[in-house]
């Protein structure tokens, strides 16, 4: 797998955030603001250095963090735009044809065996897609929990989005398992998305994978604070203790360690535990 590596992170403040930085840096005034890119005594969290600024931009508006991209992962995939046309025939019955592009992406790979017989219909680049998440700077964990719907629910460091574990209403994930490539993922009616474990970067590891819809980071299989896989998750994967990220203990998601179908790990099972936000 080709991984294109994260070279650059920048802290976008705008309006009169950015007014404000500027003023303090001059008065040194308010002990509330600095010149260090601190509003309100809220700062960006670390793991945003991790996501690929080439597909994502991610910005600090008072106590609130934007992260937006534009929907396209930064690996190979079989799902790039390539010289094979392919049909597919959707849950109605009907015919979907993506056809062949004059030249492969420079990101494509052949899908397994060279079988492209159970390849979901589109290719990433046929999606115009853009998203938009807005969520607390310092997150906490809501009186109750709620449910995934379908679609996005998550943002990959990669730039793609993250789905939960259904291919559609109550619809479990079984029959398209065959659809999906390398990195647990495959085209949908909106966009390239991931279910399962993105092998591109986090393979039975510790490795950031992404942000919730409800501010939570989601990271790999193992536990940063101790190697080895946690043993206290919650019913959501998640549980508090330091990460690569923080000295201080949080509260984070892990993909959890339970083998699904006998080889795959699903990525976020379980319920919302914050407050999650809708992403546009």
């Amino acid at each position: 797998m080709t991984f294109r590596k994260n070279t650059k992170f920048y802290t976008a403040i705008t309006g009169i955030a950015l007014f404000s930085i500027l003023a303090v840096a001059c008065s040194n005034s308010d002990d509330n603001n600095d010149d260090s890119g601190i509003i309100d005594g809220t700062e960006l969290h670390k793991a945003f250095a991790e996501f690929d600024t080439d597909n994502v931009s991610v910005m600090l508006n008072g106590t609130n963090v934007v992260i937006e991209t534009n929907g396209m992962p930064n690996h190979t995939s079989p799902y790039w735009s390539n010289t094979t046309a392919r049909s597919a025939v959707d849950p109605m019955g009907n015919s979907l044809t993506t056809p062949a592009a004059l030249v492969n992406h420079p990101l494509f790979v052949p899908p397994l065996n060279d079988d492209y017989s159970q390849m979901a219909p589109g290719n990433i680049d046929d999606f115009n897609g853009s998203y938009s998440l807005t969520v607390k700077a310092s997150p906490v964990k809501a009186s109750s929990s709620s449910a995934t719907g379908l679609g996005a629910i998550g943002i990959a460091v990669s730039g793609a989005v993250i789905y939960n574990d259904e291919e559609g209403p109550n619809i479990p994930l079984n029959n398209a398992v065959g659809s999906l490539d390398n990195d647990g993922a495959h085209t949908g009616p909106q966009s390239y998305h991931y279910h399962l474990e993105p092998k591109s970067w986090s393979n039975n590891d510790s490795k950031l994978i992404g942000v919730i819809a409800d501010g939570f980071f989601l990271y790999g299989r193992k536990c940063n604070s101790t190697g080895t896989y946690p043993t206290d998750l919650d019913a959501s994967g998640g549980h508090t203790s330091t990460t690569q990220h923080t000295t201080t203990a949080e509260y984070h998601y892990h993909i959890q360690n339970e083998v699904y179908l006998n080889q795959y790990y699903i990525l976020f099972p379980g319920n919302y535990q914050g407050t999650a936000s809708q992403i546009q």
